[in-house]
């Protein structure tokens, strides 16, 4: 209803304003229009396959969970209060780490938005832009959106301009590569640079051992994060294992004790 009224409102203003001028209105169907943009297809399919990453990842961890939680409902009356309380606390942190990639990946300010604003903005501005000159030329005094939250009770077709702007797009499209080939061809006709000064090689020189330094403190770094990386994956497997050596002893225990 409300949207209704706020339509009413602006053709009743328009219906004013025609007493002094006659009103030039045209509309698009956006949705159409981005259909048929091939670099907005291309975008949007790299996000959607993006998101599957994501989804499939979330899923794969949340299956994960489910099978230690089943795991330790079978275990529990083997395992020691100890052992029950740690496999919980593995349980929650991983718990707690799946929220947060669901936060990251989907999220109000997460990367699906993110990625879509990097790759579909642009494309939308085009359009946008293809817009604005249209009206300018034909002297629009309003251009309505068919697919947007706006009613439209009734559309001409002769009012339709969305193939105008796909046209216009189009024509920006080669203007733009062709800018950008006979910027292309200006650069293989630079001339040869001059052969560098005694004190042009030395700060060269200079650059690159800098360069070759740096290199190699990051390797060097990225070397000891992946001994500490072993070393901690190497305690981690200690430490499952005396969990296992426990588990082994409680059941061969627990055997004898059937036994007698």
């Amino acid at each position: 209803m409300k949207k209704i009224f706020l339509l009413v409102v602006l053709l009743l203003s328009c219906g004013f304003s025609w007493s002094q001028r006659n009103q030039i209105i045209a509309y698009i169907d956006m949705e159409y229009i981005l259909e048929n943009v091939p670099e907005y297809l291309e975008a949007q399919n790299t996000l959607d396959a993006k998101i599957s990453k994501w989804r499939k990842k979330l899923d794969d961890q949340a299956r994960h969970i489910e099978i230690l939680k089943t795991d330790l409902a079978n275990e529990k009356a083997i395992l020691t209060k100890d052992l029950i309380e740690e496999k919980e606390e593995e349980i929650n942190l991983k718990q707690v780490e799946l929220r947060r990639l669901e936060s990251l990946y989907f999220g109000p300010k997460g990367d699906m938005f993110s990625i879509r604003k990097q790759l579909v903005k642009p494309i939308q501005d085009q359009v946008y832009n293809a817009i604005q000159s249209i009206s300018k030329r034909k002297k629009y005094d309003f251009v309505f959106d068919k697919s947007s939250d706006l009613v439209m009770l009734y559309s001409n077709k002769k009012y339709d301009i969305s193939e105008l702007v796909l046209a216009t797009i189009d024509r920006t499209r080669l203007i733009d590569n062709k800018k950008q080939k006979t910027s292309e061809n200006n650069k293989k006709k630079i001339l040869p640079k001059k052969e560098l000064t005694t004190k042009q090689k030395e700060l060269v020189a200079k650059k690159e051992s800098a360069k070759a330094k740096k290199i190699a403190d990051a390797e060097a770094k990225k070397k000891i994060i992946a001994e500490k990386r072993e070393a901690l994956l190497k305690q981690r497997e200690e430490k499952r294992q005396i969990l296992r050596d426990k588990k082994e002893a409680l059941r061969k225990k627990k055997e004898q004790e059937q036994k007698k």
